[in-house]
């Protein structure tokens, strides 16, 4: 599942990522996107560009580029 799949308040979990260049992978990491992480959908622009999402206390803005390379899990609240 990817996150512009989810709908604004929903919960999400991270699986695993997409992307094969190690550097964004990394980038993903520093941000706190990590497998396991546990996130709330609180924002999504129009079109998908930027979305926001709540992580472990704090906001976290991501383009769309960088949603779209996180597989994630749907989690029920």
């Amino acid at each position: 599942m990817k996150l512009k799949e989810l709908k604004v308040g929903e919960s999400g979990r991270v699986k695993g990522y997409d992307t094969t260049d190690r550097m964004y992978r990394q980038k993903l990491l520093q941000m706190g996107l990590i497998r396991g992480a546990e996130f709330k959908l609180v924002r999504m622009a129009p079109l998908g560009d930027p979305a926001e999402i709540q992580l472990r206390g704090f906001n976290l803005t991501l383009r769309k580029a960088e949603a779209d390379s996180l597989n994630i899990e749907k989690v029920e609240s």
